[in-house]
């Protein structure tokens, strides 16, 4: 089948794009979108081969990605400064991969706990669902959201209860330390009984070592 055009992928009459800025500005949580490049964001979306009607190829076009909750977590986007890759180089779209990446999967977003957020294109059966990968259990787990329902919950969620095992006291203050494309090591890690946010010790390093143990295991 032939791959649709960027004029065809880019619908003017059902933008989404306006949609979801109204969601992030009517939502709790605090968020900063990346600038992106327009030669790239075209590239990401024919790359995808989604339409702009949909919230994801809103955000792939008109974004460089989405920083959400003071940098807790990086939605992906066409790439920029202050973020590490996007939606291509993630998910082996793009001449300039980021990271292995996950059949059946199509990555979107990552936390600083070394968490991260991926759209089933057939892991789970295409059930459209964003499934998280949890550090504290070491699987996926289904969110039962569209993509568009992980939008509004990015942005008016309760993150705060979400990841209440995974943060400390002056977390806020401690991600500003972490460089884009870096997460948070945690020892004990999550997964052990000793591990949490609170009683683990922290130290930064590189997103794509933590996801390269995860793409290890198929």
């Amino acid at each position: 089948m032939q791959p649709l055009s960027v004029k065809e992928l880019v619908d003017r009459k059902n933008h989404a794009w306006e949609e979801a800025l109204d969601i992030l500005n009517k939502g709790k949580n605090q968020y900063t979108i990346a600038s992106r490049e327009p030669d790239t964001a075209e590239d990401t979306l024919y790359r995808l081969q989604v339409s702009t009607r949909s919230y994801l190829g809103a955000v792939a076009y008109e974004t460089g990605g989405i920083i959400i909750d003071h940098g807790w977590i990086t939605l992906l986007g066409a790439g920029g400064s202050g973020v590490y890759g996007s939606l291509t180089s993630w998910n082996g779209l793009a001449e300039d991969i980021s990271v292995h990446p996950l059949e059946g999967m199509l990555v979107v977003a990552y936390d600083a706990a070394g968490g991260f957020f991926a759209l089933d294109t057939g892991r789970f059966g295409r059930t459209g669902y964003i499934y998280y990968f949890a550090p504290d259990t070491l699987e996926w787990e289904s969110t039962e959201l569209a993509y568009s329902g992980f939008l509004s919950w990015l942005a008016n969620g309760d993150l705060e209860l979400f990841y209440q095992t995974f943060r400390w006291e002056g977390w806020q203050a401690e991600i500003k330390q972490l460089e884009p494309g870096q997460v948070f090591a945690y020892y004990p890690p999550l997964w052990s009984e000793e591990g949490s946010g609170e009683t683990s010790s922290k130290a930064p390093v590189p997103v794509a070592e933590v996801w390269l143990a995860i793409a290890d295991q198929g």
